[in-house]
């Protein structure tokens, strides 16, 4: 095993304790070291006189001690005073020992650092790091100090002598972390050589730009980052790559069938779905399988979409499946293609981990032999007891609560005419053009970026829970008037009991408080069946008031509800907040969502919540959930690898995508290349990629 792939523990002085701290911190060979960078620097590199000194500078300073006594105040303290000639500063300790008071004593000479602050006698620094010295005594450090993350046990002093000794190591081997970008590539983006990098971001010389460092915009940083995101990169397309050289079977557009399907529609399709049904077509018609991201606001028509091109496989002599992230989004859109395709004499199958029984039998033997051509379902699709006769097309919503690994399983199902299943994904979280470069640069991206006519924007009020009768008094008004609403409780504490509790507590509440409206509850703990009638109920007009948690997310439509209260919205995400609202304005009647907080909030809360106000912009909301909460958080955690993003950072180093995209497109074809930047920066995590 090479110098730097060796475990942390080849290291002096590290044993199994410290090897279990640093693992904490994702260290656990020496090269991992390497990659660990500092958060910010202190500058020891020279001297400041203490004259020259202000509250809040971090500093170096040298004198000599005039007075060190014991202070008796609220808190016992040792005070020291400290003379450079320009001034005089105090040392205060509220943690001695009766040898430090007695090392610490008038004319000794010490150097110190630390924070000034102001205090009851002037410029005083707490507990600073000091050596005794005498005059003309050693020079101070010769690069800026790093102050690295860290965890508990493990400090700053014991962390930079290991990052010392890893790049002694580096130096004694350079051999062993190959920089494989070519340097041609490197001269023409400006970037300096990956050693070089390492080096100043570990040890900076002080006439560097301490800001930029610290900021991430130094060449170095941006070298890192742009390193880091090519192997994200070019994992990814290897999936692609991989995928692809598979064949997929070449399926016909089914005019004819599309033709009678389209001509039962109430409505006509716009223009945005007419493109994206054309860039499937040409995908469709190709013997290498669809890779293709759907985009599209909340009531933008992406399921029909999907139905278009279920038509175009089942014109093709292939299966279609459907697959959703929850029962109750499943059971929509199996009703929906339902609705849809038996009239055309296509028979649509529904699996889900709740079919038990016969049913299940049944359903599963509909699916091998062919009879359901069309099956919808949530990942119960893909467990192993369900084959398919010939799977041609794979769709997936609402991807991001799905992992790399689940999506790819579901090409497995096609191994039954031999052929890979096309994929289409569907979203109507807005993904930003950052993350969508990144987390799915393994796909071709359609948005369709229009929505139907009639459809009119929701505004969006703000309003404090002290104001809760008069918006009791509002859903009055509106059901009076004929239209329906939502009430939306929000999670408490993660615990899916609490919310179901709190949304019973609620029903109760408006019951109570609105005794002539007919009022439903939807939520997580109920049966599918259940839940269905309850939805049905509230489709048809029979319930005027639907309380529910947040089950309802994604794909309830019912164009007559028009006022959706959401409790407690501070609790949620933007893009959850967002697709909550979408529920209503799906008709033509003028649409309200209220957003009912319990102050006092919080500054991020409150600049959410105005961002809901101000826009109906999915994209501009993603972009700003983006900035506020990061990209492990808008993906959710199960987006593989993406949050766990060591250097890069998604918003600060967005612009380097488009360069990202070009370098992974000139280095794909080199496997040696690919191979070690992957290994480097996703380690085991590539490995699963690639294996599903």
């Amino acid at each position: 095993m090479s110098g730097l792939d060796a475990s942390v523990t080849a290291l002096k002085g590290v044993g199994e304790a410290l090897a279990l701290k640093l693992a904490r911190l994702g260290i656990e060979k020496i090269s991992d070291l390497l990659f660990h960078l500092p958060l910010r620097y202190q500058d020891r590199t020279r001297l400041t006189p203490i004259g020259s000194l202000h509250a809040g500078q971090e500093a170096v300073i040298e004198g000599e001690i005039t007075a060190s006594d014991v202070v008796k105040g609220r808190r016992r303290s040792l005070l020291i005073r400290l003379s450079d000639g320009s001034g005089i500063l105090s040392l205060r300790f509220f943690h001695f020992a009766p040898a430090q008071q007695q090392q610490l004593r008038p004319g000794v000479r010490l150097r110190a650092f630390g924070e000034a602050r102001a205090g009851a006698t002037g410029l005083e620094i707490y507990h600073p790091e000091y050596r005794l010295t005498s005059t003309g005594a050693a020079p101070v450090e010769e690069y800026f100090t790093p102050i690295y993350p860290t965890t508990e046990g493990l400090n700053q002093p014991r962390l930079r002598a290991l990052t010392q000794e890893a790049l002694g190591r580096l130096d004694a081997h350079p051999e062993a972390l190959p920089d494989v970008i070519p340097a041609p590539l490197l001269a023409r983006f400006k970037l300096p050589g990956l050693h070089a990098s390492l080096h100043l971001l570990h040890q900076p010389p002080p006439e560097i730009d301490l800001e930029q460092l610290t900021q991430g915009q130094h060449p170095a940083t941006r070298r890192l980052a742009l390193e880091e995101l090519l192997a994200h990169q070019l994992s990814l397309r290897e999936v692609r790559l991989r995928i692809q050289s598979d064949g997929a079977p070449v399926l016909p557009t089914g005019r004819n069938l599309q033709m009678r399907f389209l001509a039962q529609l109430p409505f006509a399709l716009t223009g945005a779905q007419g493109r994206v049904i054309e860039e499937i077509g040409l995908d469709l018609a190709r013997p290498a399988p669809m890779l293709r991201l759907v985009q599209g606001d909340v009531g933008s028509g992406k399921t029909v979409v999907a139905a278009m091109a279920a038509l175009s496989a089942l014109s093709g002599g292939c299966q279609a499946a459907m697959m959703a992230p929850t029962e109750l989004l499943a059971e929509q859109h199996y009703q929906a293609f339902k609705g849809w395709f038996e009239p055309l004499g296509i028979e649509v199958a529904w699996l889900a981990g709740k079919l038990k029984g016969k049913a299940r039998l049944d359903t599963k033997a509909a699916i091998a032999d062919g009879r359901a051509r069309m099956v919808v379902g949530t990942h119960a699709l893909f467990q192993e007891d369900v084959t398919f006769q010939r799977l041609g097309l794979a769709i997936i919503d609402e991807q991001h609560r799905f992992g790399v690994h689940q999506r790819l399983a579901l090409r497995e199902k096609g191994a039954g005419g031999g052929l890979t299943p096309h994929q289409l994904i569907m979203t109507a979280t807005p993904i930003p053009r950052t993350l969508a470069m990144s987390a799915y640069a393994d796909l071709d991206v359609s948005l369709i970026d229009e929505l139907p006519p009639g459809r009119t924007p929701v505004k969006t009020v703000v309003i404090s829970d002290e104001r809760r009768p008069d918006v009791v008094a509002r859903i009055r008004s509106a059901c009076r008037d004929g239209r329906q609403a939502y009430w939306v409780c929000t999670l408490i504490e993660e615990s899916e009991a609490l919310q179901c509790q709190a949304a019973e507590v609620s029903r109760d509440e408006l019951t109570e408080s609105l005794p002539e409206l007919a009022i439903g509850l939807v939520h997580g703990r109920m049966k599918a069946a259940e839940k269905a009638e309850v939805m049905a109920a509230f489709k048809e007009g029979e319930l005027d008031l639907l309380v529910a948690t947040t089950v309802i997310e994604v794909g309830v439509d019912v164009p007559n509800a028009s006022l959706m209260i959401i409790e407690n919205p501070e609790r949620l995400g933007l893009s959850q907040l967002h697709q909550l609202r979408g529920r209503v304005g799906r008709g033509s009647t003028e649409s309200f969502c209220v957003l009912l907080y319990h102050p006092p909030l919080s500054k991020s809360a409150r600049e959410r919540l105005g961002v809901m106000r101000d826009t109906n912009d999915g994209f501009q909301i993603a972009e700003k959930d983006l900035q506020i909460r990061g990209p492990g958080e808008v993906l959710g955690t199960r987006q593989t690898g993406l949050a766990q993003m060591k250097i890069a950072d998604l918003e600060r180093d967005g612009d380097l995508l488009d360069r990202v995209s070009a370098l992974a497109r000139e280095l794909q074809g080199d496997p040696h290349v690919s191979a070690v930047l992957v290994r480097r920066w996703l380690g085991e995590a590539a490995g699963r990629y690639g294996q599903v």
